[in-house]
This record gives C-alpha cells, sequence and structure tokens, in this order.
C-alpha cells in the first residue's frame, strides 16, 4: 500500500475510524465543543443569569447608519471578580441605577450569544436592581429599595 492513501479491504475499519478521530480534531467547531471552550471564555460560565456589583455607568454610541448613546453599566461580577457591560433596557432605566447597586444581569438575546442590533460588544443587560424587577421600577409598580 503506497503513502497517503486511505486503508482499503477487509480489515480496513479500525484504521479508517482511528484516522477519523484524528482529523475531526482539525475542525474548529467540533475542537471547541469537546474542549468547552465557549464555557471557559464566558464570564457567566454557562449560567443563564448572574449578579454583580455596578462599578460605573457608561454611554455606547450605537453602530452606523444609527445614532444614539446607548445606557449600559460596567459590572463586577461576584462569582469570579470578571468585569462586564451590561445595557439597560427601556426608557429612563438609567434614572433606577446608582455606583455600588446590586444587580441581576441575563444574556441580551443576539445571534449565537453574542452583541444584538447597534451595540457593539455588549452581550448582556440588566433585569433587576437590589433584588427589584427593572420592568416594576421603570412603570412605577415598585419603588427601589435603599441598602
Amino acid at each position: 500500500m503506497s503513502r497517503g492513501k486511505s486503508p482499503l479491504g477487509e480489515f480496513a475499519a479500525r484504521p479508517l475510524v482511528r484516522k477519523r478521530k484524528k482529523f475531526r480534531w482539525k475542525k474548529a467547531s467540533y475542537k471547541r465543543r469537546v474542549l468547552k471552550l465557549r464555557r471557559k471564555t464566558d464570564p457567566l460560565e454557562g449560567a443563564p443569569q448572574a449578579s454583580g456589583i455596578v462599578l460605573e455607568k457608561v454611554g455606547i454610541e450605537s453602530k452606523q447608519p444609527n445614532s444614539a448613546i446607548r445606557k449600559a453599566v460596567r459590572i463586577q461580577l461576584s462569582k469570579n471578580g470578571k468585569q462586564i457591560t451590561a445595557f439597560i433596557p427601556g426608557d429612563g432605566g438609567l434614572k433606577y441605577i446608582d455606583e455600588h447597586d446590586q444587580v441581576l444581569v441575563e444574556g441580551i438575546g443576539g445571534a449565537m450569544g453574542g452583541a444584538m442590533g447597534d451595540l457593539p460588544g455588549v452581550r448582556w443587560k440588566v433585569i433587576q436592581v437590589n433584588g427589584v424587577s427593572l420592568e416594576s421600577l421603570i412603570y412605577g409598580k415598585k419603588e427601589k429599595p435603599i441598602r
């Protein structure tokens, strides 16, 4: 049998299986899945939600062709100390969030867990402030507790 060809014949199954296993590692999708690289690079570590402390309020310029300053906050996660930027949804949501508040964040719902719409690099949104839903604060159903 010459070099570079696939094994042929009656007893070829085992070498073919071995060869296929070896070459699967060339595929990025296989490698990332088997080594769990997505979970390792994710600040939330695969969890659907995470809590953290607000470090600062930031305004993020939206991508072309839109022109706006989207309101967001820098958060330090309590589970691992990593810092992330989270979008504040709703009209006037920024008024209810101050520095050192405890917030709960979840994924923003972009394609494949990435950023959504015209927000560059923002993958999370704030859903709770000091244990009270941000939505109920905006609509005036609840008052923000003082901690």
